[in-house]
């Protein structure tokens, strides 16, 4: 079994105990001790996972951490661990205050389903503020599979970790920024990007009006970027469907109503689809959202199982576009919308879909 594997078993524990996990030792027992054993190491061997180490911070006496991953001797990774409900932005001075008094590279602070990972890249034996990876098994992503390898036991080389941590910690940082920016975007990038097309004086006024264009545009501009990404993937799986599957292509063409002549997948319709992936990335992998376009609506799905529907496209009508929203009794709401930027309005309630299904 490899370490995906691992982390989907993990998560289907929680998912199936989470209201038993009343302690932080039911969370280490259930979530965390899994965890360390799926990165290669030996949780019932102390000179391996030494649990309870001894870390006192000068007269204070008797601090110890949850667990420390040891090699040759000496502490590599100190993990600091809490119930799977608490908020980790309550204890990260507590690890940094373990972390500058052992010789640990490494620290990994974690509630059995998000684990946040610092070292030294700033000043050395003090941990850094911010940490390097972050990441939240519920919906992991393959690069941070990757990323979370480099700790396996059989992987495990600190020079190699520290190598990529700085390059780690800084784009993470600048894709929070960026995040935010467009979101809401500062005066200062406003004033920037607008004086580069507008010849006059850049008032207040103006630079309100350009607020909502700049939106608007970054928006359009991603929309576009992974409507054009997606096309070319269809077109490049089409060619090889068709190269190496002709037959089972051509069966499958005959049992799926996807696939029926009658059927346009319009350009409205992978906007709008683009538009929703970007808005449930915050929630869930954009693989998960997936589209099945029918005779009378476009279907949204997660998971691409038509049990799971985030919501239904009804553009057929280009004059009536519509956005169907399905309610827990499975009963559509549909709300009018005068063009495509209007599925933004609804982020909330398909947000509200998706994070029943996870």
């Amino acid at each position: 079994m490899d370490l995906k594997d691992y982390i989907y078993q993990i998560v289907s524990r929680w998912d199936k105990t989470k209201e038993s996990l009343t302690t932080e030792e039911a969370t280490k027992n259930a979530l965390i001790m899994p965890f360390i054993m799926a990165l290669g190491y030996d949780i019932f061997n102390p000179n391996e996972v030494l649990p309870e180490m001894t870390c006192d911070i000068g007269t204070k006496k008797g601090e110890r951490i949850d667990y420390a991953i040891i090699q040759n001797g000496d502490p590599v990774i100190l993990i600091e661990c809490k119930q799977w409900e608490q908020n980790l932005n309550l204890h990260d001075n507590q690890l940094l205050r373990y972390f500058t008094v052992s010789k640990a590279k490494f620290g990994i602070l974690t509630n059995g389903l998000q684990y946040r990972f610092y070292t030294d890249l700033i000043k050395p034996n003090i941990m850094d503020e911010k940490p390097f990876l972050e990441i939240d098994l519920r919906k992991i992503k393959d690069t941070q599979i990757e990323e979370l390898k480099k700790f396996h036991k059989s992987n495990f080389n600190i020079d190699n970790i520290l190598s990529s941590a700085s390059e780690l910690k800084y784009m993470g940082q600048l894709k929070e920024v960026f995040a935010k920016e467009f979101e809401e975007p500062t005066p200062e990038l406003i004033k920037y990007f607008g004086k580069q097309v507008y010849d006059g004086v850049f008032t207040p006024k103006i630079a309100e009006q350009f607020n909502t264009l700049f939106k608007r545009a970054i928006a359009s501009y991603i929309s576009e970027q992974v409507s054009n990404r997606l096309n070319a993937a269809l077109k490049q799986n089409d060619v090889e469907s068709a190269e190496t599957q002709p037959e089972a292509e051509a069966a499958k063409q005959e049992d799926n109503c996807d696939n029926d002549s009658r059927i346009i997948t319009t350009q409205e319709e992978i906007d709008a689809f683009n538009i929703i992936r970007a808005m449930l990335r915050k929630d869930v992998a954009v693989e998960k959202i997936t589209m099945r376009d029918a005779i009378s609506y476009c279907a949204i799905l997660f998971d691409d199982n038509n049990r799971k529907p985030i919501c239904r496209l009804h553009f057929n009508n280009t004059n009536n576009l519509r956005i169907g929203i399905l309610n827990e009794d499975g009963k559509e709401e549909r709300f009018a919308i005068s063009n495509v930027d209007e599925v933004y309005n609804y982020e909330e309630k398909l947000r509200a879909i998706v994070k029943r299904y996870i």
